[in-house]
C-alpha cells in the first residue's frame, strides 16, 4: 500500500522525516535573508528619515521614493537588480531592503512628530544638544512606532523573500516553487506552514521587545483600565 509521500498527500510526516535537513537548510536561509534585508534596511532608512525631517523640504520627495519603490512588482524589481549583482543572494536582499524603506521611513517619522513639544522643551532647559535629544529622549519616546514598523517590516519581507526563489535565493520559497512545478504537494504545504509560523513568531518577538523596551506604555494601559 503506499504512504503519504508516495501518494504526495498534502499533509505527510513521512515527508517532513524524511526531509529533514532540507527544510532547515531553507529556513535557515529565509531567516537570514529576512534578518539582513530588515536590519540594512533600518540602518539605511533611519539616517534618511532623520535628514527628511531635518530638512522638511527633502520630506515629501524622500516619502515618495520609497512609495515608487514599493510600487514596483518583485519580479521586476528582482529583474531590474540582476545586471548590478548578477544570479546572487545579494539581488534578493537589496530588492527586500527597497521594499522595507516605505514602512520604516513612514513609522520612524511618525514616532519622531509624536513626541510630545513640551518633552523636547524640557530636555533642552536641562541642557541636551540635538544629538543627545534625539538619543536620549526623542527615539526612546519613539520606540513603539518605530518597532511597529520594524515588526511590518518583518513580517512583510518573510512573505517576499520566497519570491527570490526566482534566483533561487528564496528560502522556503524555493521549495514551495519546486513543489508546484512538480505538483508535489506535501512540499508546497510545509514550506508554506512554516513560513507563516516564522512571520508569527517574528511578529510575538518583536511585540515582546517593544512591551519589555517601553514599559511606560504598559503602565498608561493599566492607569487607563483602573480609571
Amino acid at each position: 500500500m503506499a504512504d503519504c509521500l508516495e501518494r504526495g498527500d498534502w499533509i505527510c510526516g513521512k515527508y517532513v522525516s524524511s526531509r529533514s535537513q532540507e527544510l532547515i537548510d531553507a529556513t535557515v536561509q529565509h531567516i537570514g535573508i529576512t534578518a539582513a534585508s530588515v536590519s540594512i534596511g533600518l540602518l539605511v532608512a533611519f539616517p534618511l528619515a532623520l535628514l527628511a525631517r531635518r530638512r522638511g523640504g527633502l520630506a515629501g520627495p524622500v516619502l515618495g521614493l520609497t512609495s515608487v519603490l514599493y510600487t514596483v512588482p518583485s519580479l521586476a524589481m528582482f529583474s531590474l537588480l540582476m545586471p548590478l549583482f548578477g544570479v546572487s543572494v545579494s539581488v534578493v536582499v537589496t530588492g527586500l531592503v527597497l521594499y522595507s524603506l516605505t514602512v520604516l521611513v513612514r513609522n520612524i517619522l511618525a514616532g519622531l512628530d509624536a513626541v510630545p513639544a513640551e518633552a523636547r522643551e524640557a530636555a533642552r532647559g536641562m541642557g541636551y544638544g540635538p544629538v543627545r535629544l534625539l538619543f536620549e529622549v526623542e527615539l526612546p519616546l519613539a520606540l513603539p512606532a518605530l518597532i511597529g514598523g520594524v515588526r511590518i517590516a518583518a513580517v512583510s519581507t518573510i512573505a517576499l523573500t520566497t519570491v527570490g526563489a526566482i534566483v533561487g535565493y528564496g528560502g522556503l520559497g524555493t521549495l514551495i516553487l519546486d513543489g508546484l512545478d512538480t505538483y508535489f504537494r506535501p512540499q508546497v504545504l510545509t514550506a508554506s506552514v512554516i513560513c507563516v509560523v516564522l512571520a508569527v513568531t517574528a511578529d510575538a518577538a518583536l511585540l515582546g521587545v517593544q512591551r519589555l523596551l517601553t514599559p511606560w506604555t504598559r503602565a498608561g494601559a493599566r492607569a487607563g483600565k483602573g480609571a
